[in-house]
């Protein structure tokens, strides 16, 4: 069975999104703020999950039509046919209702009333008046914007960005999704040098480990679509995960670096590390991060700085920063990738960037800064630059 499906991520990394898609070899049928809609099969969906870095989940988009009453609402939902998704046993609520800009706003209610509407359906399809529920989780998420519902289920059930690895992290951590994201929106390959001297609790260069060494960011989690057996068969998981494993390179030929001034960080990043399976491709060390020296040439710094979000902290960003350039500056032809939600940020790193992209982190606007330094020279066949 075919099935259309929806991709949320955070705003400002549809771009990267979408290439992942592709790549996994789906067709993308569009691309609007903070989704990516394509076309795949079950084994599309199993794919998606264990495989795509900066989605935040994988929804089987189940409807779509307009209300501007909960009558038409109910009339909606109730239309859709519920029975080719769901079991007589399935677990079904409605879990999440975002309205922007529509008549329809009470999460609440849309809850409520999506749930009576489902089970309408269900009770004449199945001739039953209660449903046991005793079955798989089918959780269902519905958006509306303008007037314009869209209903899905949903086949992760924890969010994506959850890989499993990341138990402790800091005060402001970085979702593993944006963080590989960064990472995607950079030139940088394995081969190349990555370091980042306020790794916090290490996503940024587990995520780059993660990237490295082949492993796909699902593969040690579990996603609320493997009790879906009426729609997907259970070999489909274990032969994607084999496949999978058997395409892990943990020996690649990797230089990875994280640092942090605070020594309980490098030992939550540790920890981290080890847990993604990835420990022995990244050095942490306690430094900070005007200290950072490296004498190889062309790498590649990806950080995510304090920001300054408590008041008493603003006053120390300037100095925060110019540290970070400072080091930046004493590398030989490296790059630097910064992102932040301070706006006086590039006064401190050089000025105007090569590159600046809108990322929201969440309801937290920031910038990637990016300042692209030379391309290393082309090596020929005979080893020769």
């Amino acid at each position: 069975m075919n099935f259309e499906l929806m991709a949320p991520c955070h705003f400002g990394i549809e771009t990267v999104l979408k290439r992942e898609i592709y790549d996994l070899g789906y067709e993308i049928k569009k691309v609007e703020d903070g989704h990516v809609f394509y076309e795949a099969d079950e084994d599309g969906i199993v794919v998606s999950n264990l495989c795509l870095r900066t989605a935040e989940r994988v929804l089987i988009v189940t409807g779509r039509f307009c209300a501007k009453t909960y009558e038409e609402f109910f009339q909606g939902m109730k239309n859709i046919p519920w029975e080719k998704y769901l079991p007589s046993d399935a677990a079904f609520w409605v879990t999440k209702a975002t309205s922007v800009k529509s008549r329809l706003y009470s999460t609440t209610d849309l809850q409520r009333v999506g749930k009576r509407a489902m089970v309408a359906r269900m009770q004449g399809i199945y001739h039953m008046d209660r449903f046991p529920e005793t079955g798989s989780d089918y959780p269902v998420r519905i958006f509306i914007y303008k007037d314009q519902v869209t209903v899905t289920i949903d086949t992760s059930g924890d969010a994506l960005h959850k890989r499993g690895y990341r138990k402790e992290t800091g005060k402001a951590p970085i979702s593993e999704t944006i963080a590989a994201a960064l990472i995607m929106l950079t030139p940088w390959k394995a081969d190349r040098i990555l370091a980042d001297p306020f790794c916090g609790s290490g996503t940024i260069p587990i995520e780059a480990a993660l990237i490295a060494a082949n492993i796909a960011p699902g593969l040690y989690r579990h996603f609320a679509a493997e009790g879906w057996t009426n729609l997907i068969d259970k070999k489909l998981w274990t032969d994607e995960r084999k496949w999978l494993r058997e395409a892990v390179d943990t020996d690649v030929d990797t230089r990875i670096y994280g640092s942090d001034i605070d020594p309980d960080m490098i030992r939550i990043a540790n920890e981290n590390a080890r847990r993604a399976g990835v420990k022995k491709l990244i050095s942490f060390k306690r430094l900070e991060a005007g200290d950072f020296r490296m004498k190889d040439p062309y790498g590649f710094i990806i950080t995510n700085p304090p920001y300054g979000e408590r008041l008493s902290e603003k006053d120390e960003l300037p100095e925060l920063y110019s540290k970070l350039f400072e080091a930046y500056r004493r590398l030989d032809k490296w790059s630097l990738f910064v992102i932040t939600a301070w706006e006086d940020a590039t006064r401190c790193l050089g000025g105007k960037p090569s590159k600046n992209r809108k990322i929201y982190n969440g309801m937290l606007k920031t910038y990637f800064y990016q300042y692209m330094g030379p391309k290393p020279p082309k090596v020929t066949s005979d080893g020769k630059n």
